[in-house]
């Protein structure tokens, strides 16, 4: 097993994969990540559209081929009609953890009534968990800020690397028999 986490970042986004306008849902986690993160981490991103089927494909790819311990979806979780992001996870998951997407809602209730509109959820495919995210820069930020101190210790039980955090910025739960000796 390695030591190194590989994220998978996937932006969902029928105008942005087209051109229309610039992706920033990209650039947030990676920016997250890189102040978030002390241990070694390598991600694969990928830019697609609200289109079931290739979200489908593209999770089943980073989890079973590409072997990403975290997968983050941005965008298409609300109730518009192209919004398929939830059903495309929970038809490749493997175990539904509904404590992320009922977190992840409750976080955005405080800045944001319209938080009840999103239908966001998290859930394991084999050895990957896979999270989705809301596709605004500062939404982004603000969620993993709730919720990311729960995912260390999420990708130890699944079998993933040990993952240690910039307390200044997230400080990584783990029960203490799950500690590492420093």
């Amino acid at each position: 097993m390695t030591d190194t986490l590989t994220i998978g970042l996937v932006s969902i986004s029928d105008r942005a994969s087209s051109g229309v306008y610039q992706d920033a849902g990209l650039p947030a986690l990676q920016e997250w990540f890189t102040q978030a993160l002390i241990s070694p981490w390598q991600s694969i991103t990928r830019l697609i559209p609200d289109e079931q089927q290739l979200i489908e494909t593209t999770l089943i790819e980073l989890a079973d081929q590409k072997k990403c311990h975290l997968i983050l979806t941005t965008g298409g979780t609300g109730p518009a009609l192209r919004d398929v992001t939830p059903e495309a996870t929970l038809a490749v998951a493997h175990k539904i953890l509904p404590g992320f997407g009922e977190q992840m809602r409750a976080v955005s209730l405080r800045y944001v009534p319209t938080a009840i509109l999103s239908r966001q959820t998290g859930v394991t495919r084999g050895q990957s968990l896979i999270l989705n995210l809301p596709g605004q820069p500062k939404a982004i930020k603000e969620t993993l800020d709730g919720i990311f101190a729960a995912v260390p210790y999420c990708i130890d039980l699944i079998g993933g690397p040990y993952i240690e955090t910039n307390p200044d910025i997230i400080k990584a739960f783990r029960p203490k028999s799950a500690q590492k000796a420093k």
